[in-house]
């Protein structure tokens, strides 16, 4: 079921990606300070897209999923720990 919407999204994405690319076919020139290029204007749009996604998922990544890991981690020591301690006390 995974590897079918998987072949499904890939499927969408490529079509997404040639309708942009087709329509969308003027130059356009670039000029970044130090570099100057031209490139189709579809795939400035699509470039920019994908450069807005990962930027965006870094962010996230850094500010909610890496603190949680840190705290499960640190959770999860210590209920190690918990039961190190519980083990090696002698009953009575």
């Amino acid at each position: 079921m995974k590897k079918l919407g998987f072949i499904l999204i890939a499927i969408i994405a490529i079509v997404v990606g040639l309708l942009v690319g087709t329509l969308n076919s003027s130059p356009v020139q670039l000029d970044l300070l130090w570099i100057q290029f031209e490139l189709p204007l579809g795939l400035a749009i699509l470039l920019g897209f994908s450069l807005g996604i990962m930027s965006g998922l870094s962010v996230i990544y850094i500010a909610r999923v890496l603190p949680l890991r840190l705290k499960l981690r640190k959770a999860h020591a210590a209920l190690i720990k918990q039961d190190n301690t519980d083990l090696s006390l002698p009953d009575d």
